[in-house]
C-alpha cells in the first residue's frame, strides 16, 4: 500500500497577525525605533559570546535593525521572520526572536532568540520560543522544528528543554569562533510531539468569565 502524502503547507506567503500575544509578551515586527533597545543588548560581549556574530556598534546596529525590519513574511524556503519581544505591561523591548522556514518540501523550520541579560530568569525566552513553535506547527503545519546553539551556551539550552525539545546532536568542534574551535548542539521537536505536549493544555476547562 503506498504511503500517504505528507500534508501540504498552507498557501504562502505567510505573515503572522501582530502582535502575537502570549501570557506576558507581545511579539511584533522590528522597527527602526527599536535600534537603541536592540543595540543595548547586542553590543554586550556576554550576549554575543555564543552567537555567530560580534558585538555591534551604533552604525552596525542601524544596519542590522534595518535588515530585521524587512523580515516580516515567509514566502519560500530560507525565508526568515524576525520579531521584537516586548513586555506587554511596560512595552519595554527585551529581546528578539527568529523563525526560519528551512524547507517547504520537507516541512521544516528553525527557531532562535536573543534576550537582554537584565531580563533573564523570568521565563521570557521560553514563553517567546513557545509562540514560535506554535507558528511552525499550528499555522504552517510543519513536520519538524530545530534549534542550533553553541555547546557552551547552557543558559539558552534550558528554554528548549523546558519546551520538550529533544537534544538530537552534539557536533564536535564544527565552528571556529573567536579564535577557537567550538561545539554545536542541535535540539528538535516533531509535530506529533508538539501535539502530545499540548494535549493536556487543550483539555483544560476555559477560565470562568469575570462577574
Amino acid at each position: 500500500m503506498p504511503a500517504s502524502p505528507a500534508p501540504a503547507l498552507p498557501p504562502l506567503p505567510y505573515t503572522p497577525a501582530h502582535p502575537l500575544r502570549t501570557e506576558r509578551l507581545d511579539l511584533r515586527p522590528v522597527t527602526l525605533d527599536d535600534t537603541t533597545a536592540i543595540h543595548a543588548y547586542r553590543s554586550l560581549p556576554e550576549v554575543c559570546r555564543y552567537l555567530y556574530s560580534n558585538p555591534i556598534d551604533e552604525t552596525t546596529a542601524h544596519e542590522a535593525v534595518t535588515a530585521q525590519a524587512a523580515r516580516t513574511t515567509l514566502r519560500t524556503s530560507g525565508d526568515v521572520l524576525q520579531l521584537a519581544v516586548a513586555v506587554r505591561e511596560t512595552g519595554h523591548l527585551i529581546g528578539d526572536v527568529t523563525f526560519v522556514l528551512t524547507s517547504t518540501t520537507h516541512r521544516q523550520g528553525g527557531i532562535g532568540y536573543v534576550f537582554h541579560p537584565a531580563h533573564s530568569g523570568h521565563g521570557y525566552a521560553t514563553e517567546a520560543a513557545r509562540a514560535l513553535l506554535k507558528i511552525g506547527f499550528e499555522d504552517l503545519r510543519l513536520h519538524r522544528i530545530q534549534a542550533e546553539l553553541d555547546g557552551r551556551n547552557t543558559a539558552s539550552a534550558r528554554p528548549l528543554e523546558r519546551l520538550g525539545m529533544r537534544r538530537e546532536g552534539h557536533l564536535r568542534e564544527n565552528e571556529f569562533l573567536d579564535g577557537e574551535w567550538t561545539d554545536e548542539v542541535i535540539y528538535a521537536l516533531l509535530a506529533d510531539e508538539w501535539r502530545a505536549l499540548r494535549a493536556p493544555e487543550d483539555r483544560r476547562p476555559p477560565a470562568p468569565s469575570a462577574p
